[in-house]
């Protein structure tokens, strides 16, 4: 178990200049939702923005962390994006969307 400014950290390795949002999804220490928005995303594809925060979290995964899931964006991306997060254990069966309460940590 873990806490979200250990996950903001982590990511901040990968990314210096990045805004950091770390949302603990179950309240378990192990699954999170994060944002990340840099200015250095731009003219990257998604996967590569992806893969440059992974190399730093796959040591950790699947302990102490079980599931992340990440929004990497730019800026003015992150303006026009929605308030979703994947969570693939939000009960019931299947894929689970569901909006982020901001509040929960």
């Amino acid at each position: 178990m873990v806490a979200s400014e250990w996950v903001q950290a982590e990511i901040l390795k990968a990314v210096p200049d990045a805004t950091v949002e770390v949302i603990d999804l179950h309240r378990s220490g192990d699954h999170f939702h994060v944002r990340i928005i840099s200015e250095s995303f731009d003219g990257m594809r998604p996967l590569q923005r992806q893969k440059l925060v992974l190399a730093v979290m796959k040591q950790h995964i699947p302990h102490p962390v079980h599931a992340l899931d990440l929004k990497c964006m730019t800026p003015a991306q992150a303006e026009t994006s929605g308030d979703t997060a994947f969570d693939p254990h939000g009960g019931g069966q299947g894929v689970h969307i569901r909006r982020i309460n901001k509040n929960k940590e």
